[in-house]
């Protein structure tokens, strides 16, 4: 199973480069990954047992790759890989008239259909309900793109966005409700939760929350309108994740999860009632369409109402009906869906108003067509019939139903109607003479499709004639799953002929009343409603859309102003009226709070306050940074007296940066702030003040009470030593024991580097800082400099201050730049190199480089920075992004868990052994995008500024 994942994350990899070589003839070879998939189906087929592969990752978050191939997991993994090799082996014919030269998206489509197929072969072979989420919004994604290839129509990219908003907000119920689950039973395998399934409020909760994103994406109503809507996809998409595989997803998990929450209170009230009003709205949906795209559409959506009311209402043999009917579905509708790409190949329309004559211009194509909608109106001697019959024999016999089986077989007949109508609708629109005496214009002027274009819809028509005369060799299959349903067990076996029956009398009702209404089309037209007495979905849902924008339109016209002190306002009262009111409101332990140990934490605690106050107070911006800086240098001396050397080494550095920023930022500012500035709202701006301070206090207090367990931190430094082979307990804790955290911080890091320097530079974000080389250049805003000067002398101490104005040239400082930059490269490195053991690490080591650069552009300004580091800062930082992400990903090639670590030894001459652990390779990709982002801020805030501020009028005020 691992196998056939991989093969398909392969074959997306290569798609485009194939696409790109062989154009359309490259879905051939692609075609053959299912294809070969589908064969281990067959030959690994499990019976009435199972086979599982484990892979352990990320066990703390019970995140390990469980798989279980079980009988139903194979009958969907044959749906998913079968018609996944027929769509990629009509996709070569379909995209015929849109080669790599008109279609330039066709690359990628191909990579995203592979992609999906592996996808949904995860989704139906997971045991683990974390991956199987994981797949899910996999599926999701690749539906998104694949519906909006043509993202040149407006149709298409809003039907994508419907696609993925509906799907997206119903997988979001559903995780809430697997966490339930999975966190109640302590479990998230669901063979261990169905086997043995809890029960409790919380279940309840957790289930129906599952069942919401299995319907949203069934398109069960009311969250049905966005599957007609995705018909702006290619056809085979529609044919592949709107007939046999994503809609599929819905009805998969139901069917999975019936065996042991069929009983659940709301289960079966929801599903029945929820699949009756889908199967008859949109049949009554389908019989008023004229694009037989839409045609099929809706009565997809109708025989989804009606399989997940087979596969979710509970029993055996209602069970052996669902997935027989589901199969039957997937065959015919996957073809029709084909045979539609091929009529709107032919002709340019898919209008059956502009149809006439096609059966008679292509026999072969009307043969496959009448055999297709002859299973999907239930017609013997189609598996569709067999499929039917089998419904209505166990919804008249079904013992889970109970006294409601009545009512819910009747309104299965009635919706049946419905599909008998659609059928002939389908075939009659689009094949028949119509009473013409000539064929429309269209098929006049169609071109006759080529005969491989008929091999795929063929295949599955005649798949569906086979099953119909042989049922056995499929209700065999079925029934390994259908016997592990308990309840009903009255036996049934699928058959074309079980008698003169009460089920055939009914199909024989269905088949006639709705042969009669087609016929009888012309008189039911005018009594026919001209509106949706239910209203319009999409209507509904723009309405919601349109709500939703205004609603986020005024709350951020309410909270976003434009004004950073308000924006802050709202923030940092946020933050005190939100835990305070749990706290009060919640429970609490009565606190013990020691004030200090020291007579030496006294001092240094009120010089904090000191400073603290005199930045409140002080309208000078430079030296308001100044005493908040001491307010930083403070608690670096507060960590260096509880014993954390790495804490306070990273506070000072982070400190001394920061204010070497606000310095940057300072330059283009007055000096002094506005005393009007200064005053205005200082209560207000006070109390607030102090209530965040009080409020962060009182729950550092209440919160260090709470703990009633011996600390982890206890356990840190054996983990640190023994699991992370350092004695250094911060930095073992960063790069291994929580190397995910590290792992988000430094994205964020990179993030927020990227946005900055996006907003400085507005035009052009990428490239490297100035170099002297580039002076000539008429954008670097150049002052012409005097080879030599009174400043320097003959000596050049660096080579950037040649072109800086003596007036802010310090010979001193460059001197000293000089002397003492290479130094502190070098202890820079140390604290890399031995952080893993002794206070330092990446972090460290790259403020410390961070540093150095910042004195190079402090002592030669931008020119120099460019001279002490030519390169790209945003390739430093996907450089340093790559490193730490590749070692969580050489980490899960190798079967470790995810960013774990090694240690390694080796022998090296005169030195002698050598050990270090792998993690160093995690921390360079650290220290990498540290160094990358201190380059970005000096390039954006730095040299970025120099060059404005070097380019206003003489004597403007800066």
């Amino acid at each position: 199973m691992l196998a056939i994942l991989f093969a398909h994350a392969v074959a997306a990899a290569l798609a485009p480069v194939l696409v790109h070589r062989w154009g359309r003839a490259a879905f051939y070879p692609l075609a053959l990954v299912p294809l070969g998939s589908l064969v281990w189906v067959v030959l690994n087929w499990p019976g009435a047992g199972d086979q599982r592969d484990h892979v352990t990752w990320v066990p703390e978050l019970s995140m390990d790759i469980t798989l279980r191939f079980d009988a139903l997991a194979a009958v969907m993994s044959v749906l998913v890989l079968g018609v996944g090799a027929l769509v990629l082996f009509y996709c070569a014919e379909y995209f015929h008239h849109h080669d790599g030269h008109t279609e330039k998206r066709l690359p990628s489509f191909a990579a995203e259909l592979t992609a999906f197929s592996g996808a949904m072969f995860g989704l139906v072979v997971s045991d683990n309900m974390l991956l199987l989420y994981l797949f899910w919004e996999l599926t999701t994604v690749l539906s998104f793109l694949l519906v909006g290839h043509y993202a040149e129509r407006a149709t298409s990219r809003r039907a994508a966005t419907q696609a993925l908003l509906v799907t997206t907000a119903g997988g979001l119920a559903m995780l809430v409700g697997i966490i339930i689950l999975g966190e109640v039973s302590g479990t998230y395998l669901l063979s261990v939760l169905v086997a043995a399934p809890p029960s409790g409020t919380a279940v309840t909760v957790g289930v129906l929350l599952i069942l919401v994103g299995a319907l949203s994406k069934s398109a069960i109503v009311p969250l049905h309108f966005w599957l007609p809507g995705a018909m702006a996809a290619p056809t085979p998409v529609s044919a592949y994740l709107h007939a046999a595989a994503m809609v599929k997803a819905g009805v998969y998990l139901i069917a999975r999860m019936t065996p042991g929450f069929a009983d659940s209170p709301g289960w079966r009230p929801t599903v029945v009632v929820l699949g009756l009003a889908t199967l008859m709205l949109a049949g009554w949906r389908a019989v008023r369409e004229y694009d037989l795209k839409l045609i099929l559409a809706f009565g997809t959506v109708s025989q989804l109402g009606l399989i997940t009311i087979m596969v979710g209402a509970g029993g055996r043999d209602m069970m052996l009906a669902g997935l027989a009917m589901l199969c039957a579905h997937a065959m015919f509708k996957a073809a029709l869906f084909m045979v539609v790409g091929i009529i709107d190949h032919a002709t340019g329309t898919r209008d059956i108003r502009r149809l006439a004559w096609l059966g008679d211009r292509h026999r072969p194509l009307l043969i496959i067509g009448i055999g297709a909608a002859a299973s999907m109106a239930a017609l013997p001697p189609f598996f569709g019939f067999v499929a039917k019959e089998a419904d209505l024999e166990t919804l008249l016999h079904s013992a889970s139903l109970g006294s409601s089986a009545p009512w819910v077989l009747a309104g299965v007949v009635f919706g049946s109607v419905f599909t008998t109508i659609y059928s002939l609708r389908f075939v009659y629109g689009a094949f028949a003479r119509k009473g013409r005496p000539e064929p429309s214009q269209r098929v006049t002027e169609m071109h006759r499709p080529p005969a491989a274009f008929l091999v795929a819809p063929g295949v599955l028509a005649a798949t569906g004639l086979l099953f119909g005369v042989w049922p056995t060799g499929l209700d065999h299959v079925l029934a390994d799953y259908a016997d592990t349903v308990p309840g009903g067990d009255d036996g049934y076996h699928l058959a074309l002929w079980h008698g003169l029956t009460l089920p055939l009398l009914l199909s024989a009702v269905v088949v006639g009343a709705g042969i009669v209404a087609f016929f009888a089309r012309g008189r039911l037209r005018r009594v026919r409603l001209g509106y949706l007495p239910l209203g319009n979905a999409d209507r509904i849902y723009d309405a919601v859309v349109r709500g939703t924008d205004v609603l986020a339109v005024r709350l951020t016209a309410l909270t976003q102003r434009g004004s950073i002190p308000a924006t802050q306002t709202v923030i940092l009262l946020t933050l005190v009226l939100l835990p305070i009111a749990a706290l009060v409101l919640g429970a609490r332990n009565r606190p013990e709070l020691a004030l200090w140990d020291s007579p030496l934490q006294v001092v240094v605690g009120l010089i904090i306050l000191a400073a603290a106050i005199s930045a409140t107070v002080l309208r000078n911006r430079l030296a308001s940074v100044l005493v908040v800086g001491v307010t930083g240098y403070g608690c670096g001396v507060i960590f260096v007296f509880h014993g954390a050397p790495d804490l306070a080494l990273t506070q000072f550095l982070v400190e001394t940066l920061t204010l070497v920023i606000f310095v940057l930022v300072l330059r283009s500012l007055p000096a002094e702030a506005e005393r009007a500035t200064v005053t205005r709202h200082r209560l207000p701006r006070a109390a607030l003040a102090l209530a965040v301070g009080a409020s962060v206090t009182a729950l550092a207090v209440f919160a260090m009470a709470a703990r009633t367990t011996r600390p982890i931190a206890d356990l840190l430094p054996d983990a640190a030593y023994y699991r992370g082979h350092g004695s250094n307990t911060v930095n073992v804790l960063l790069v291994d024991i929580r190397a995910w955290d590290t792992m988000g911080e430094v994205s964020v890091l990179l993030v927020a580097a990227t946005g900055v320097a996006s907003m400085v530079f507005r035009n052009r974000r990428f490239g490297a800082a100035p170099r002297v080389a580039d002076a000539g250049q008429p954008d670097i805003g150049r002052i012409p400099m005097p080879s030599t000067s009174p400043a320097v002398g003959e000596i050049t101490w660096l080579r950037g201050s040649e072109l800086r104005d003596p007036r802010y040239r310090s010979l001193v400082l460059e001197v000293a730049t000089r002397i003492i930059f290479p130094l502190i490269m070098v202890l820079s490195l140390y604290f890399f190199f031995a952080g893993h053991n002794t206070p330092g690490g990446g972090f460290a080591g790259g403020l410390t480089a961070g540093l150095a650069l910042v004195l190079r552009y402090l002592a030669g300004g931008r020119y120099e920075l460019g001279e002490a580091l030519p390169l790209d800062a945003g390739k430093v930082l996907g450089a340093g992004l790559a490193l730490a992400a590749g070692t969580a990903v050489t980490s899960l090639l190798l079967g470790a868990p995810v960013l774990s670590s090694a240690v390694v030894e080796f022998d090296v001459p005169v030195l002698g052994t050598v050990k270090f652990v792998t993690a160093l390779f995690f921390d360079a990709g650290v220290y990498l995008i540290v160094v990358g982002l201190v380059l970005d801020v000096l390039r954006s805030l730095g040299a970025r500024v120099d060059v404005e501020m070097a380019e206003q009028p003489v004597g403007a005020s800066r």
